[in-house]
């Protein structure tokens, strides 16, 4: 089990409930899988499922739900891809993303998941 310690750093910097659900679900995942990046994939996505990113870490989602469902196998990176356009818009504008009043739908979902891309890169600094 990894320790609150050893958490992904997106998820030091997020709400302990977050922080709960991944540590929870992998070690669920271990026992049922073993160790490695199975359990670990298992753990995001069941945080994905209440939490979407934002910037370098992850927030309460309006609804609960698969954020990725839909994407044919792809996924958006811990963006709400099931959002709204208004809420999509509104996550973009919080993080700064030029040009986001002119972009569709999917293109906030890749425009944002950039941006969250580049808050961690800078956090990590």
């Amino acid at each position: 089990m990894p320790a609150r310690e050893e958490l992904p750093d997106t998820l030091k910097r997020s709400p302990k409930k977050a922080q709960d659900t991944f540590l929870k679900t992998h070690d669920s995942a271990v026992d049922q899988y073993g160790e490695g990046e199975r359990a670990h994939r298992t753990a995001f996505a069941a945080v994905k499922h209440s939490f979407e990113k934002i910037g370098d870490h992850w927030e309460t989602k309006e609804q609960k739900g698969p954020s990725d469902e839909g994407r044919a196998g792809k996924t958006a990176g811990g963006v709400d891809a099931n959002a709204s356009k208004a809420h999509l818009l509104d996550v973009a504008k919080r993080l700064d993303v030029t040009g986001r009043s002119r972009m569709t739908k999917p293109e906030l979902v890749d425009a944002i998941r950039k941006a969250n891309d580049r808050e961690t890169r800078r956090a990590r600094q």
